[in-house]
């Protein structure tokens, strides 16, 4: 599947670093030396071990007396002790979360970056955020707009990561007579409906080793590390039906059809929506390929299809 989190390491910039035996005029003299940064990291041998804001240090000097009483002693005194360190390979998304629930005084304070234990730059905050924000945009564009479900993209990347794996499991979800019910109740209270069919397979299929996806319309797919899948199966075609009674009125619930028009243009008695679950796993069967998977998916699709009301099929 396609890793959209970046690492916070790609976003390094550098900043003077100085031993932590050094004195705070030194820390003054590249303070006034660099009059564009925001801050000095201090180091041991190498490693980071905090931060000195330009901020707070000019806060502390700028007391009565403070400048007599810390420019000649260690820096010891006047360094961050709450810096935030992170290592290069942490993601952006993370990172973003761990300075934001720093304290407000030492929240728009630089991120130092660690590769190995040792320190190669730090990340402003305003640099972090806009590429948090960035991250965020580039996800959303792997989403359904609608079930905010991963689309075509990562479900095809995911087929091609779980076909390599020992167990696995291959859960198509369709919902029967569905252009009738458009028809029928508009296309408002169509969305609503495969927006709570989306929210009823994501409470089956949040836990880890499992995928959920929207490959479009009305049609969803899901995607498990294990062969243990008939009750999942028989307890969703049952959530479903329940679920659907709530979309009808007591009238078409009453008959159990809808007067429409169906595919061919021809208008005729159709039958409430309903739920076909095709289910493939490699529990008896190897597959070489993810055509090969999805071929033979469509043809349990097609067999699902065709029984009356919801219903689920497994190739084994």
């Amino acid at each position: 599947m396609k890793t959209i989190i970046a690492y916070i390491g790609d976003l390094v910039e550098q900043v003077p670093c100085i031993s932590q035996f050094e004195i705070n005029s030194a820390v003054d003299k590249l303070f006034n030396e660099n009059t564009r940064i925001q801050g000095i990291v201090v180091v041991n041998n190498e490693a980071p071990v905090s931060l000195i804001s330009r901020t707070h240090f000019y806060q502390k000097l700028g007391t009565q007396y403070g400048y007599h009483l810390y420019m000649g002693r260690s820096i010891e005194l006047l360094v961050n002790s709450d810096s935030l360190i992170v290592d290069y390979f942490q993601s952006i998304t993370e990172v973003s979360k761990l300075a934001m629930e720093r304290e407000e005084k030492n929240r728009y304070d630089y991120v130092i970056v660690t590769k190995e234990n040792k320190y190669i730059g730090v990340v402003s905050i305003q640099r972090l955020l806009m590429k948090f924000v960035e991250v965020q945009v580039e996800f959303a564009s792997f989403l359904n707009p609608l079930t905010r479900l991963p689309g075509n993209h990562t479900i095809e990347e995911k087929l091609r990561e779980i076909i390599q794996q020992e167990k696995f499991s291959i859960l198509y979800f369709d919902l029967d007579h569905f252009k009738a019910y458009n028809d029928t109740y508009g296309f408002k209270k169509g969305d609503n409906l495969l927006q709570s069919t989306a929210e009823l397979l994501k409470r089956e299929f949040t836990n880890k080793g499992s995928f959920l996806g929207h490959i479009g319309g009305d049609d969803f797919i899901a995607v498990v590390d294990h062969h243990d899948i008939r009750s999942i199966c028989e307890s969703l075609i049952h959530d479903f039906d329940q679920m659907i009674n709530d979309f009808y009125t007591s009238n078409h619930l009453s008959q159990q059809y809808v007067i429409a028009e169906n595919r061919q243009g021809v208008i005729e008695k159709i039958s409430l929506v309903s739920l076909s679950l095709a289910t493939v796993t490699n529990q008896d069967q190897a597959f070489e390929s993810v055509e090969e998977l999805v071929e033979y998916a469509a043809i349990v699709k097609r067999k699902c299809k065709g029984v009356s009301g919801s219903c689920y099929l497994i190739n084994s």
